[in-house]
């Protein structure tokens, strides 16, 4: 028997997968603990693992931040995250103190899991609720200017209250070790080595088990074909986006269910159409079973989920986290982006989806391959086992080497080029700022041609 501790933070998103796992390792007769908040207690009640509610560690927020975490505002989700942990301190040292966990199974998201487990040197084992994150898998990601200036902005405050940790006897190498992937930590990761991007780059520490799900439902498609929509539980205040959804479906041959959450006053829908059906929440897997297509806002979750169900999609992601969701659904051919949102929009993204069976047979495809991973057994024996052994190959540690060979050679180069200029003037010198600019300009671009030439080479050894 083990004892593990089970840390999360406060979204259904990442809860949910972990919920089957601690219910596996509880039937295995391992002692569990699931360090989370009152919203999820009646989730997390039925596995059998102990309940400790956490809410009493939850900051007051003024409406500013609120609206930041809102808005999916990394800055303020790790500025929160990181006082949060300070604020638990004396608690987990008591816990751990009491309870003495074997291994700590946290959210990757979940600051005060990490960083207690690192603290009291317990193997650490990460629960990654969306794609594992590395530099290649991390292309798919795309921030926008405004993003990536939020980003920029909001650095320094993250690192002001990053400072702070150590005080509290609290060890990172750094900020980006809280939030990045690494070929040297236990993970289970929920999706298939097939739909993980760039899967070959992730060591044999990560366990990818598929979707984790508390559902034995087969794909059941109805011959009139029905159409889900669901933006999720943080983003969903949509009533214009629904309005647009029924406008645009009203005059099909579908049923329609929406699932708008408890932020929406389902008054502000109007008289519904007859094929159009409106609840706060439904049972998604039961709905994606008979589902034809599902508009989404593509949470790993949703996604996961609606695959497990062979249901395709029409895809709109709201953060750039869903973007590349989004981006490996349409690699496999699963899914279309919803590039007009308008009800003409909406209306033929569904029909092409319904008019085209390559979708429903891509779905299908990865539905197989979904139901043919571990699952929470897996998941389990990873946990248990943590830290598991590994062979020490490591795809990352081998490409940074070889990309910081390319970066000195280059500049060697770029230099040798400049020195040979000066010296001979093939050039006239006043020109040599352009030169410089392409030097600027092409290094990053080389760089990355020359990572996924010896990316290739690395997995094919």
């Amino acid at each position: 028997m083990k004892r593990i501790a089970i840390f999360c933070i406060p979204a259904h998103g990442h809860t949910n997968p972990i919920l089957p796992v601690a219910k596996e390792l509880v039937s295995r007769g391992d002692a569990v603990r699931f360090y989370s908040f009152d919203e999820f207690k009646e989730k997390i009640v039925p596995t059998g693992a102990e309940y400790i509610s956490c809410d009493r560690f939850l900051p007051e927020l003024n409406k500013q931040q609120e609206e930041n975490l809102k808005n999916v505002s990394t800055t303020e989700m790790s500025i929160q995250d990181i006082r949060i942990t300070i604020g638990m301190t004396d608690f987990l040292d008591s816990e751990y103190k009491s309870f003495r966990p074997d291994v700590v199974y946290s959210d990757s998201a979940c600051f005060w899991g990490k960083l207690s487990a690192w603290k009291y040197h317990v193997p650490l084992v990460v629960s990654t609720s969306t794609f594992a994150f590395n530099q290649m898998s991390s292309q798919y990601m795309k921030n926008s200017p405004k993003e990536i200036m939020g980003l920029i902005a909001g650095l320094p405050k993250v690192q002001k209250e990053f400072r702070k940790l150590k005080d509290h006897g609290y060890e990172a190498k750094g900020f980006l070790s809280l939030v990045q992937s690494d070929n040297s930590t236990d993970s289970v990761v929920y999706t298939s080595k097939r739909f993980q991007p760039y899967s070959e780059s992730f060591s044999d520490r990560y366990a990818f088990v598929g979707p984790s799900v508390f559902s034995d439902k087969q794909p059941d498609k109805q011959p009139r074909p029905l159409v889900y929509i669901s933006m999720g539980t943080v983003i969903n205040d949509r009533p214009d986006f629904y309005n647009k959804c029924i406008e645009a479906l009203k005059n099909e041959a579908v049923d329609v269910i929406i699932s708008c959450g408890k932020a929406v006053d389902q008054s502000r829908l109007g008289v519904l159409p007859d094929n159009v059906k409106v609840f706060p929440y439904v049972d998604q897997l039961d709905v994606l079973s008979r589902t034809s297509v599902f508009i989404t806002h593509c949470g790993m979750n949703s996604v996961s989920e609606s695959l497990y169900m062979a249901a395709p999609m029409v895809l709109y992601p709201q953060t750039n986290e869903q973007q590349a969701v989004a981006r490996r659904v349409t690699d496999i051919g699963a899914g279309e982006m919803l590039g007009d949102d308008s009800a003409e929009g909406i209306r033929a993204a569904v029909l092409k989806i319904l008019g085209d069976n390559a979708y429903a047979k891509a779905a299908e495809e990865c539905c197989k391959d979904f139901r043919s991973c571990s699952g929470a057994k897996g998941a389990a024996d990873h946990i248990e086992n943590a830290p598991n052994p590994t062979d020490g190959k490591d795809v990352i540690k081998s490409l940074n080497k070889a990309v910081i060979t390319e970066q000195i050679l280059y500049n060697v180069i770029v230099i040798a080029i400049a020195a040979a200029n000066i010296l001979f003037r093939f050039v006239d010198i006043k020109f040599l700022w352009i030169y410089i600019v392409a030097v600027v300009l092409l290094s990053e671009p080389i760089k990355g041609l020359f990572q996924k030439i010896w990316y290739k080479s690395l997995t094919k050894q």
